[in-house]
């Protein structure tokens, strides 16, 4: 699997924040592709929260305005990330893939801080601090 290595804008981010987020060209020409369906300027924004059988779900959201508190992620000059910096800490080396099966298709998370998932997917847990 390819994967693009994302840098990170944050000017108070601490050492810590260095861990890299990964897109594959798959996911990046998908969310490419639905942000330039919606209507107005539209940003793609990560998160998680408290969800499901295990704990945690991650949330995708297509917004308008992002939250000033957001970590900005440049792709390229075509794409911006912004991820909630609550949510950071539980997101910190993910990949984001997209996995076309038949005429579906979906965004998959590799997520390195994920010790289990639930068996319909919908949610994770992490090992908590």
């Amino acid at each position: 699997m390819t994967q693009v290595n994302v840098s990170i804008h944050d000017p108070a981010a601490s050492s810590s924040m260095d861990d890299p987020l990964y897109l594959t060209p798959a996911a990046i020409k998908h969310v490419k592709k639905i942000l330039a369906k919606q209507e107005g300027e539209k940003s793609f924004r990560l998160s998680v929260k408290r969800s499901g059988c295990l704990g945690f779900a991650y949330v995708v959201d297509y917004v308008d305005s992002f939250d000033s508190e957001d970590l900005k992620f440049s792709i390229d000059n075509d794409l911006v990330i912004f991820i909630d910096r609550l949510s950071f800490p539980i997101l910190r080396g993910v990949c984001i893939d997209y996995v076309q099966n038949g005429l579906n298709g979906a965004l998959k998370f590799i997520n390195p801080n994920q010790t289990a998932a639930c068996g319909c997917g919908e949610s994770f847990s992490i090992e908590e601090k």
